[in-house]
């Protein structure tokens, strides 16, 4: 069982930045590799950014903004997002899936969930 915790939300303003942490224990940290997800409000809950074998993957919304690094001393992910637009502002989730499932964009993949951590960009 893997267990995950988001934290580093908080309110900023537009055109700065934040880094997301996603700490894990349990299961064995290489095994599985982290997606982002978020939900604003009356929207559904959709894909951000994912790790992949062969580097990072994001949605074309956060593309070029948004990255994600490793930390495995720490078993956490960070997700590391520059130049914040008040539309990015939603309740952040990273979740775990099996490094074998390639299907990253796709919320099905992911096994286990976050309780998520909410980010608020003004304007």
């Amino acid at each position: 069982q893997v267990q995950l915790v988001e934290s580093g939300g908080g309110l900023v303003q537009a055109g700065g930045s934040l880094r997301l942490s996603c700490a894990a224990s349990g299961g064995t940290f290489s095994s599985y590799r982290i997606g982002w997800f978020r939900q604003a409000p009356g929207k559904e809950r959709e894909f951000v950014a994912a790790e992949l074998w062969s580097g990072v993957r994001t949605s074309d919304s956060v593309k070029g903004r948004f990255t994600i690094s490793r930390e495995v001393a720490k078993s956490t992910v960070y997700l590391l997002m520059n130049s914040l637009k008040p539309e990015d502002t939603a309740v952040y989730y990273c979740a775990a899936r099996d490094s074998g499932r390639y299907r990253y964009t796709i919320q099905a993949s992911y096994d286990y969930w976050g309780q998520g951590t909410q980010v608020t960009v003004s304007s």
